[in-house]
């Protein structure tokens, strides 16, 4: 990935950052806006409820003062109602309410109740049939109606706020869960490609085989063996004079070949990888002597067959394996090692063979 992606992706990651920030300290104030409007709504409710009440229990007053029976205790009940809508204390957990409407019926309300207990006094001095009483009431009825109805008003429009307020707190939440969403998405993405770089930094391009940096790394296993192990070392003869006679196209071939015919024999649980221009490391786990013996046998009839039907390439190969447990306490790195030694020794015979012939 070049430097100006890498910049650009950074960018988009500090924006996306950036972006999520916002919407979770939005959503936050929404949620506080939210609670304060529910919290609102339900004091409206208890408004409402007491508003009405004051307009039946005034009604009651007035029977019973009508009838003769005198009841201080519900006036002040109702006078301490009204202080209580109008100021927001007293003993009954009221708020007031922040509506122009409301506060200005209320306040009419609340004085023509003055009126109101001025004719119970009459009334008490007189009689009813004296005063004004009835009509009195009655205005007083209406007048304690219409601010229950600006209290049902105002907590119509709250909840109005509440549906706001929820629905750009879903809408928020949304944004927020598309987003992380797409985090996820891109980060499955760069974990995936960032995999196969990783897989393409272990890989030899031209046989598809683990690289040398791969084989290296095995082999810095320090940890002594466990088990029975083998490790063999190929190494091609002649690769430079088929290049150098035949081309490099033609020596590049005769090395995939081989390859393919190496991993065709060794068994795919089994490590296969080419260490070098022409040589490469085969590591057998959990086996025997007697196998490897059998899987060499295996390749050199491979070899001998493709040889017989190959064109302009001839595989001729040199090759040198250890056994694990022919030491004490064996790494990998000394396995190897020992391969390694005991495949120039045979590289060694063959050209000194080839010079007899």
């Amino acid at each position: 990935m070049s430097s100006a992606e890498l910049n650009k992706n950074k960018k988009i990651r500090t924006m996306e950052t950036v972006v999520q920030s916002v919407l979770i300290l939005i959503l936050m104030i929404l949620v506080i806006l939210l609670m304060s409007e529910i919290g609102r709504l339900q004091g409206t409710a208890r408004v409402i409820n007491y508003a009405g009440l004051v307009r039946g229990a005034t009604q009651r007053e007035v029977k019973l003062e009508i009838t003769g029976y005198q009841n201080d205790e519900l006036i002040q009940y109702l006078d301490d109602i009204l202080n209580g809508l109008k100021y927001g204390d007293g003993n009954y957990n009221l708020i007031t309410l922040d509506d122009t409407d409301y506060n200005k019926k209320l306040d009419a309300q609340i004085e023509y109740w003055g009126n109101l207990k001025r004719q119970i006094r009459k009334v008490r001095e007189l009689g009813y049939e004296d005063t004004d009483i009835v009509e009195v009431s009655e205005t007083y009825f209406d007048m304690a109606d219409e601010t229950v109805f600006a209290a049902e008003n105002y907590s119509v429009q709250t909840a109005g706020k509440i549906r706001a307020l929820e629905t750009a707190s879903a809408v928020d939440m949304l944004i927020l869960v598309i987003l992380m969403i797409m985090q996820m998405v891109s980060a499955v993405r760069i974990t995936r490609k960032n995999k196969i770089l990783e897989q393409k930094a272990y890989i030899d391009l031209h046989t598809g085989l683990p690289n040398k940096s791969r084989c290296e790394e095995i082999f810095h296993d320090m940890r002594a063996i466990k088990g029975e192990v083998a490790c063999i070392i190929f190494d091609l003869n002649n690769l430079k004079i088929t290049n150098d006679t035949l081309g490099h196209s033609v020596g590049d071939q005769l090395i995939m070949n081989f390859a393919r015919l190496l991993r065709n024999v060794v068994p795919m649980k089994n490590f296969v990888g080419r260490y070098g221009g022409d040589e490469f490391v085969v590591v057998i786990c959990d086996t025997s002597k007697e196998e490897v013996e059998n899987i060499l046998n295996q390749l050199q009839e491979e070899v001998d067959q493709f040889n017989r039907y190959g064109r302009n390439e001839t595989i001729s190969y040199a090759y040198g394996w250890a056994f694990s447990k022919d030491y004490t306490d064996c790494t990998l790195r000394v396995l190897f090692d020992k391969a390694d030694h005991y495949m120039y020794e045979n590289k060694r015979d063959k050209k000194e063979a080839s010079k007899n012939e």
